[in-house]
């Protein structure tokens, strides 16, 4: 198979999966290049997957004129910056969640990617893995007839007991709100359909956060951003959901997925953080459950199922199934939930987008068998 090749900017915790997803199970893409402000990363990635150019600089890597897609896997502050370098490179763009730390920033790289006539995409891509993908297909053949409501969770006890180096995770442009909400706004707006207004309210539980992971046991963490948010999303179609978060929880005896209600029935869906997982179904009128298959490709981990969507776009000379606009939405379903819980008042939401097509059932982008799961 024709292959496009890739650049990687940011060789942290997250790279490590999509590298090896790219380098090693989508046939589409092959990673030429990678580069990190910590040199000693971008070697150590480098090595890990065979990986032939590290680059000293972004500016170094975005001059690669072979380089057709650069995925862009730094800290969250830094992504605007880098991405809009690349799109003025030339080069079709990736980059993790969120698009910007603001609307304004976020606004500007869409209209960019549009004059450079150059794809933009951001993450999360979990929408295009396996549950998401037989949720739409359920939904869309009216399983569940007119849906009306969902219900969203997902409460843990942070991620400076685990995260090797969490402290952004608690600085502006993450927190619960930028960090795991993503996910949940991009599920539920997938399914479901954008966005009209939304209404928070949140807050900093702990001033301050001890680091109890490798290697930086002990360290303190100052917290910039509320920890713990509840939120309701009012799309255009009527259908009220909620979101509900947090960073301060350390037991709970709820899930992490989410519950989609409609005229006919009621579907459980896996959580839109991960690709797969559990669904359960209930027809109106049925005392039983039941127990659905996720039927689509890509079940594991896949982070980077979206770089290779956009691989396959340019080789199909079609678009990407991850919009620019979506990516968009989402951060701007993200900022005015912000805003709302700073404020006390519901927020109009100005953007939208429309929708692209599903995911085929077996799209055959590399083995599939490594990723049934």
């Amino acid at each position: 198979m024709e292959k496009v090749n890739v650049g990687v900017i940011g060789c942290g915790n997250i790279s490590e999966k999509y590298l090896e997803n790219l380098c090693g199970i989508f046939s589409q893409t092959q990673v030429i290049a990678v580069t990190d402000i910590k040199e000693e990363a971008a070697k150590l990635r480098a090595e890990q997957f065979h990986i032939p150019r590290v680059c000293k600089s972004s500016e170094e890597l975005l001059a690669i004129p072979e380089i057709d897609i650069v995925v862009v896997l730094t800290q969250p502050g830094q992504h605007a910056q880098i991405c809009e370098q690349a799109l003025l490179a030339g080069k079709h763009t990736y980059v993790e969640k969120p698009l910007a730390l603001n609307t304004e920033d976020g606004r500007r790289l869409v209209e960019l990617a549009a004059r450079q006539n150059k794809m933009l995409t951001s993450a999360p891509d979990t929408v295009l893995g396996s549950g998401i993908q037989t949720a739409r297909k359920l939904i869309d053949e009216g399983w569940i007839g007119r849906p009306f409501g969902a219900i969203s969770h997902i409460l843990t006890g942070g991620p400076e007991s685990w995260h090797p180096n969490p402290a952004f995770l608690y600085h502006k442009g993450a927190g619960p709100l930028y960090d795991v909400a993503p996910y949940y706004v991009a599920g539920l707006t997938y399914l479901l359909g954008p966005v009209e207004s939304v209404m928070c309210s949140a807050k900093k539980v702990h001033a301050e956060r001890t680091i109890t992971s490798e290697p930086l046991y002990g360290t303190k963490i100052q917290v910039e951003v509320p920890t713990y948010l509840a939120g309701i999303l009012t799309m255009e179609n009527g259908v009220v959901a909620t979101i509900h978060h947090s960073f301060d929880v350390d037991a709970t005896r709820m899930d992490d997925s989410v519950e989609i209600y409609g005229t006919e029935g009621t579907l459980v869906i896996p959580t839109p953080c991960g690709f797969s997982g559990k669904i359960h179904y209930r027809r109106k009128g049925n005392p039983d459950w039941a127990d659905i298959p996720c039927i689509f490709e890509y079940k594991k981990d896949m982070r980077g199922i979206g770089v290779a969507d956009m691989a396959s776009a340019i080789l199909e000379n079609r678009s990407q199934r991850l919009s620019a606009a979506f990516g968009y939405h989402t951060l701007n379903v993200l900022e005015a939930l912000d805003i709302s819980a700073q404020e006390g008042t519901a927020q109009p939401i100005a953007s939208t987008f429309e929708r692209t097509e599903a995911m085929l059932l077996n799209p055959g982008w590399g083995d599939e068998q490594r990723n049934r799961g």
